[in-house]
């Protein structure tokens, strides 16, 4: 099975954290490290690229943070995937300079499962993952704050 990096698969569950449980402001990118397991500093490089890519905006000030810079439901995983890619040339295999079957064979069978892979991350978008989230009862972060007993 092709898995993501774990970059790419940290990224997106970031960006999800942020959409499912940003309706009261910003989340703090060292929250997110926190409940991730994550090394602020490793997390922030992530988020800033995502910044750029233009996936979430950047919140300075005390109660600074990240947002979605657009509508959950217009920003899909494979737009995530997209921002991440690495450098195209460590990734496209056009100019494989291998043996005929690698290039005739094995190169298109790989290009083709990414094409499919991505055609399927494009469809599918934050607004989706948040409702699945819901009916799997996962607890947004204002209702774990909210959790007290008398």
């Amino acid at each position: 099975m092709l898995t993501p990096s774990k970059k790419l698969f940290y990224a997106v569950e970031a960006v999800l954290y942020i959409a499912y449980n940003s309706m009261q402001g910003p989340i703090s990118g060292r929250d997110i490290a926190t409940r991730q397991g994550l090394p602020a500093r490793y997390l922030e490089q992530l988020m800033q690229r995502l910044v750029r890519g233009g996936i979430l905006r950047g919140v300075r000030g005390p109660h600074g943070g990240y947002l979605l810079a657009r509508e959950r439901r217009r920003i899909t995983v494979g737009d995530i995937c997209e921002v991440l890619r690495e450098d195209k040339d460590d990734q496209d295999m056009q100019g494989y300079g291998g043996t005929a079957l690698g290039a005739q064979i094995v190169q298109p069978v790989w290009e083709t499962a990414h094409k499919q892979m991505m055609d399927h991350l494009k469809q599918v978008n934050l607004a989706e993952l948040c409702d699945r989230a819901a009916l799997k009862h996962i607890r947004k972060e204002s209702e774990e704050k909210m959790d007290f007993a008398i």
